[in-house]
């Protein structure tokens, strides 16, 4: 049987890594960090060295002209353990190329130093650009992403106010790392709102609730809602609100509002809302 190294090496002369082989994520990797969903495997050897999600931001994919995106950034930056297994940039750039095309993305862009690519992730087009300069023989290599979208408006403490004393809740847009609980820093604005409602408010009370699109199992998807609403309720509590003024509960997708056929509904469905006890 061939050795994991002689497979490395047979699928580096044909210029594409399979996607079986593909290291996982590593226990060197930054803290917090993690590989982006469109791109779950990563070139074998390399771990996360520098990891900077920066919510709403726009960056200049260098296409010819360059192309400027708006949405959620993330930069991602790899390095490689041992210098001497390094694959080459050309390697890395055609792994990454090859990940996207199976996904039903297209390369736009491909030169001696980088290449960008464009796909759909859930209704969202996702730029990525990935930068191995040959100067960096393979050491090194950094992956931009962008998840195409709008400029969100935060709903304002006033506004939520306002939205809780005539209908008795109000419905949050509060982003979550995928999968997890971990609230993503482009939602700390509207959690900020919450407590600044919450101040202004001393003696109300409410639930803060969480709800799922019906993406996994219910079971799954009850826990996930209950622990994003704890984490909303805890982050609030860091943010001085008394904890006996906070009620957590998850209903999973129980409740939707939204028709979990379309993206635009199950984004709908996957909310925080906030209601008068």
């Amino acid at each position: 049987m061939q050795s994991l190294r002689a497979v490395r090496l047979a699928a580096l002369l044909c210029g594409v890594l399979p996607i079986s082989i593909l290291a996982q994520n590593h226990p060197k990797d930054a803290r917090g960090s993690s590989d982006h969903p469109l791109f779950p495997n990563r070139m074998p050897g390399y771990v996360i060295s520098n990891y900077q999600p920066q919510g709403f931001a726009s960056y200049s994919f260098k296409t010819r002209p360059v192309t400027a995106v708006e949405g959620k950034y993330t930069r991602i930056g790899y390095y490689l353990e041992d210098p001497k297994a390094h694959p080459g940039g050309l390697a890395i750039r055609r792994n990454y190329e090859a990940a996207i095309q199976r996904a039903g993305g297209v390369v736009v862009h491909s030169d001696d130093n980088l290449s960008v690519l464009k796909a759909s992730r859930g209704g969202v087009e996702v730029w990525v650009e990935i930068q191995a300069p040959l100067k960096y023989s393979g050491r090194y290599y950094y992956l931009h992403i962008v998840e195409k979208e709008a400029m969100r408006q935060v709903i304002t403490a006033d506004a939520m106010s306002a939205s809780i004393d005539r209908d008795g809740f109000v419905a949050l847009d509060i982003r979550f790392a995928t999968g997890r609980a971990e609230i993503l820093p482009e939602s700390t604005p509207v959690v900020a709102e919450i407590a600044a409602m919450l101040t202004k408010r001393p003696a109300l009370k409410v639930g803060v609730e969480g709800h799922t699109d019906d993406t996994g199992t219910p079971a799954g998807n009850l826990t996930l809602s209950q622990l994003r609403a704890e984490a909303v309720a805890s982050a609030l509590r860091a943010a001085g609100i008394a904890g006996t003024r906070l009620v957590p509960v998850g209903f999973g997708q129980t409740k939707p509002i939204g028709d979990n056929r379309s993206e635009e509904g199950r984004a709908k469905n996957r909310r925080v809302e906030i209601v008068r006890k």
